[in-house]
């Protein structure tokens, strides 16, 4: 595959999957976005809804917007952001909600770090895309928060969660399959990717020391020296509590930091974290498959024989940032052999979008979403984007 081929589907790709998302997902009745969408393409429309879901087509729309510069994303952007602001913001307590009813009540108003990351994201791409300063003055409210009450000035990093007013709570997990421990690994790469995108539109200082902190901490601490995985459940004082390896995340992590490193023009980390985006996209291949897809975890010396659809759109910008690093074509091939697995059997021909996952024997995984509290444009638009800029450069 040519870089021109590549190019040209991936841009027809995120048309295809935003169009999904606009025909398929906008609540006319209540506002906002439904928030389930099955994989027969059947809305649920009592579904609670998400701050993860929500932030994400904010970022998806108003990067689009951006990128591309087609106003037909514009009221989606606008949309979410309206939504987010008058459903999702706590007006006592500052920050967001963790989930709202269909009807946008409060429904879970815990602060998960994550999810206050994510807001951030979305409101600095969206500032980005409009240039309104409240919307900016809102992303750096999100920052002064996380940095007031998330921070560790002990051992460094970020907490997991909080309750609505800030105060501890005793369950810090992000999902029930999640370890219950102070930090994660997950946690502090979207704390780093919002921070890094807030910096683009507001080069502050304190921010930028926060970013080499950050960094710091993946290179110290989070980066497993023995498997060359990254660990992805730590106690306050980063002992490792847990073993599973995540392929999709170590191949996201090797570019969204290596990026971070890149936007606030820091060359010494650059040149490390340029070295351990080759190292993690090495260490990866060994979940690669013969059909180019990436297994979603190893767990217990085992496998887990399912290919969801984020660690694709992973692999095709992880694979393709060693390669723009090191020229070495089998980077190129593992980038294009992802997409080309994506083009086969996650992508649905008939509805749109992609689907949560395949088995190993490549059927859909059944049950799951199309859209949904964590299936978002996200990932996959994110990578369409990625792409058509580092081959359009």
């Amino acid at each position: 595959m040519t870089a021109a081929t590549y190019r040209d589907e991936v841009t027809r790709e995120l048309q295809s999957i935003l169009e999904y998302w606009m025909l398929n997902t906008p609540d006319e009745r209540r506002g906002g976005f439904i928030g389930r969408v099955d994989e027969h393409d059947k809305p649920d429309a009592e579904a609670a809804r998400g701050l993860v879901l929500n932030a994400r087509i904010l970022w998806a729309f108003s990067a689009a917007l951006r990128a591309t510069g087609q106003c037909i994303y514009q009221p989606m952007a606008a949309r979410a952001y309206e939504y987010l602001t008058a459903f999702f913001f706590d007006k006592e307590y500052g920050g967001a909600y963790w989930s709202v009813t269909a009807s946008g009540e409060p429904l879970n108003t815990r602060k998960q770090i994550y999810g206050q990351a994510f807001a951030l994201y979305g409101l600095s791409e969206y500032y980005k895309a409009i240039g309104d300063q409240r919307v900016l003055d809102q992303a750096i409210r999100f920052y002064r928060l996380i940095e007031a009450h998330s921070l560790d000035p002990r051992f460094g990093g970020y907490f997991e969660a909080f309750d609505r007013d800030w105060t501890p709570v005793q369950d810090l997990r992000l999902s029930e399959k999640d370890v219950n421990e102070k930090k994660t690994m997950n946690t502090h790469l979207h704390v780093l990717e919002a921070y890094t995108n807030l910096y683009r539109v507001w080069p502050n200082e304190d921010l930028r020391e926060r970013i080499r902190q950050l960094l710091d901490v993946f290179l110290l601490h989070i980066v497993d020296k023995d498997t060359g995985h990254l660990g992805l459940f730590f106690t306050e004082c980063w002992k490792p509590r847990s073993t599973l390896v995540s392929y999709g995340h170590d191949i996201e992590a090797g570019w969204l930091l290596h990026e971070a490193a890149l936007v606030i023009e820091d060359g010494q980390r650059a040149h490390r974290l340029a070295q351990l985006a080759l190292q993690l996209a090495a260490v990866v291949e060994e979940g690669v498959d013969v059909d180019g897809g990436l297994w979603y975890e190893h767990a217990d010396g085992q496998v887990i024989r399912e290919k969801h659809w984020w660690p694709q759109a992973e692999a095709m910008v992880g694979y393709l940032r060693a390669w723009r690093i090191s020229d070495d074509p089998r980077w190129w091939q593992r980038s294009t052999a992802a997409w080309d697995f994506v083009k086969k059997y996650l992508r649905d021909a008939q509805g749109g979008e992609w689907y949560w996952g395949v088995t190993g024997d490549h059927k859909p995984m059944p049950g799951e979403d199309k859209a949904g509290f964590w299936k978002c444009p996200y990932h996959n638009s994110r990578a369409c984007l990625e792409i058509m800029r580092t081959l359009g450069e």
